[in-house]
């Protein structure tokens, strides 16, 4: 197979910011090869040249093509056969005939199925095909900024997904310790309501959030302390003294009273205040 590489000029190597822009020639004419790449030499492309649409598959095969420039009568295989192949394997890349001959139904036929972006006829104007190239690449840059944008926001989307699902699955986590800490304390507050020992719980702002069947059978109004402030309600419980144990007299009966500050062995808050008949085990 004889391929053709034109010399690349020095502003055509891709560079982080500016990615090389390849352009396939196909023709069978030595003379029109030459011919386009002293023409398009100096637009900075990278070229590569083939004179048969199969040399032109070839180096589609080995070489990352932007843009591809075919004649349409050559040996072997129409041009118009070439790009549609082209087209097929390699639907990203630009294709423009170059042809001296106006087979109108070939060409009109290839254009109908979108394996041809611009039909021109030989000879050419020199300027007119180099601005036709000019937006052939200036297009397919566009298709590789969106299709990189696209990929991006493939990406971006997956990892916000994975993120969506860890903290759905944080969720149901603390979801469910919510619910085991609701079970444990339901079960903590039913222990406590039917204790013989009267319980009185406090919150840290030292209101009444809760007194058990006991505490208030020994406080006669026990259900009406609920929310009430504890020093202001009950000043015996709490009247200043050596310690955080008392004896208290309540109807005759001492009580030892002790208060239990909460939170040391878990997140609770508060205290606990029970009372116990003196001499009994607390």
């Amino acid at each position: 197979m004889d391929v053709h590489h034109a010399p690349v000029p020095e502003s055509a190597v891709a560079t982080p910011d500016v990615p090389q822009r390849t352009l396939l020639l196909v023709d069978d004419e030595q003379n029109i090869l030459a011919a386009l790449r002293r023409l398009l030499r100096r637009d900075a492309y990278h070229i590569l040249t083939a004179t048969s649409g199969q040399e032109g598959l070839d180096l589609l095969a080995v070489h990352a093509v932007d843009v591809i420039v075919s004649d349409q009568r050559m040996p072997g295989m129409l041009g118009a056969d070439f790009l549609r192949k082209a087209r097929l394997l390699y639907p990203q890349t630009m294709r423009i005939m170059l042809s001296g001959y106006t087979e109108l139904q070939a060409v009109t036929d290839a254009v109908n199925e979108g394996a041809i972006f611009k039909f021109l006829t030989k000879p050419w104007d020199d300027q007119q095909l180099r601005d036709h190239i000019a937006e052939a690449f200036r297009l397919k840059g566009i298709d590789d900024d969106n299709a990189r944008l696209n990929e991006q926001l493939r990406e971006a989307n997956l990892a916000l997904a994975v993120a969506n699902d860890t903290m759905q699955a944080l969720l149901r986590q603390q979801q469910h310790q919510i619910s085991r800490d609701e079970v444990s304390l339901g079960i903590a507050r039913e222990v406590l309501q039917f204790l013989p020992l009267p319980v009185l719980g406090l919150d840290e702002d030292g209101m009444i959030a809760f007194v058990n069947a006991a505490a208030a059978q020994l406080f006669e109004r026990g259900a009406a302390l609920l929310g009430s402030e504890a020093a202001l309600a009950l000043p015996q419980l709490f009247e200043p003294c050596a310690g955080a144990q008392r004896l208290i007299v309540i109807d005759g009966k001492a009580y030892a009273v002790a208060l239990h500050a909460m939170g040391a062995r878990s997140r609770s808050r508060g205290s606990l205040v029970t009372l116990c008949l003196a001499g009994a085990p607390p």
